[in-house]
C-alpha cells in the first residue's frame, strides 16, 4: 500500500485559488472548513503560497495574486490541476489539439512542474507534474475537495479535446455526463483504497464510478464556461449559514439524487459548491 495518495496522468490532482488578500482568504476558508496553513512559496516567488491542510494533510492552495486586479471585473477563481507525467509533453499535446499554453511549463521549486493552459473554448486549467508535492491528500471527506466539474459551452467539443489530451472517457448517464479516467479505480484499489469497489457497491453508484474524476455539464444561462470546484461537507445548511456568517454569500441551493448542495461565493468573489452526500432512498 502507498504511504501517500498519488495521481496517474489525466486525473485531476490539485486545486488552488489566487486572492489579493491572502490573510482574509486564510481566515475565511480556515473558519469554514477547519483548515490550517503552512507557507510553501518557493525561493524567489513573487508572492505567498499557502498550503491548506485538513488534519495535517494537504487539501488545497491559496496563492497571493501576482498583479492587482479590480474585484468586480476579475474575481478570484478556483483553479483545477490535472496530473501529468511530463508537463512539457502534455503542453505540446494541448497546443497540437487546439488548446493554448498560457504560462510555463516551469518548475515550482522542488514541489513539481506546472503550466497554465486553456482549452479550445478558452477555459483555463492547469497541469501538475508532481515531485515532492504529490497532490491533494485530503479528499472526499468533510472540509476537503470532492470533485472538479467542467461547465462547458459545448460539452461535445470539450469532451473530444480532453479525451484526446488525457485519455478520458465521458459516460452519458442520462441525468449527467461522468468524466472517467479508465484505470483510476484500479490504481486507488492497489494503493490507498482497497475497499473502494465494495464500498461504492453499497450505495449503487453508476458503473465505472471508481474511475470518476468529475462531471461534464453545459453552462447555465448567464454562466461563463469554467472548471468548478466542490467541497464535501457534513451538513449543507449548516455550512451555508457559516459561510454567510464569515462574510460569504449563498447564491443557490439545490438537491440531486445524491447530494444536497449550496453554491457559495467567498468575500473576494471565488465561487464553489458545498456538497453534502445524501443519496435518496430507492
Amino acid at each position: 500500500m502507498s504511504d501517500g495518495r498519488t495521481y496517474p496522468e489525466g486525473v485531476t490532482s490539485w486545486i488552488d485559488i489566487e486572492h489579493q488578500d491572502v490573510e482574509a482568504a486564510q481566515a475565511y476558508y480556515g473558519g469554514l472548513f477547519g483548515w490550517t496553513f503552512t507557507d510553501a512559496a518557493p525561493p524567489g516567488a513573487r508572492g505567498r503560497y499557502l498550503i491548506a491542510q485538513l488534519d495535517g494533510r494537504d487539501a488545497a492552495g491559496i496563492a497571493e495574486s501576482a498583479e492587482p486586479t479590480n474585484q468586480e471585473s476579475a474575481p478570484s477563481v478556483w483553479n483545477t490541476y490535472v496530473a501529468v507525467a511530463d508537463a512539457d509533453a502534455a503542453a505540446a499535446r494541448i497546443t497540437a489539439a487546439g488548446g493554448r499554453v498560457l504560462v510555463g511549463p516551469s518548475d515550482v521549486g522542488e514541489a513539481g512542474r506546472s503550466a497554465v493552459c486553456a482549452d479550445p473554448s478558452g477555459v483555463p486549467f492547469r497541469l501538475w507534474q508532481a515531485r515532492q508535492r504529490l497532490g491533494a491528500q485530503a479528499v472526499n471527506v468533510p472540509g476537503a475537495w470532492n470533485f472538479s466539474d467542467l461547465h462547458a459551452a459545448v460539452p461535445a467539443v470539450s469532451a473530444r479535446f480532453y479525451s484526446k489530451i488525457f485519455g478520458w472517457s465521458i459516460d452519458d448517464l442520462g441525468f449527467a455526463m461522468m468524466i472517467r479516467r479508465p484505470g483510476y479505480g484500479d490504481h486507488l484499489e492497489a494503493t490507498i483504497d482497497p475497499d473502494i469497489r465494495a464500498r461504492q457497491a453499497g450505495v449503487a453508484v453508476p458503473p465505472g464510478f471508481a474511475d470518476a474524476i468529475g462531471w461534464l455539464t453545459p453552462v447555465s444561462a448567464g454562466e461563463e464556461p469554467h472548471w468548478h470546484v466542490s467541497f464535501t461537507v457534513d451538513d449543507r445548511d449548516a455550512t451555508a449559514t457559516l459561510a454567510e456568517r464569515l462574510g460569504g454569500t449563498v447564491l443557490a441551493r439545490a438537491e440531486t439524487n445524491w447530494t444536497h448542495e449550496a453554491l457559495i461565493r467567498d468575500p473576494q468573489g471565488g465561487i464553489f459548491t458545498a456538497s453534502q452526500f445524501a443519496p435518496q432512498s430507492t
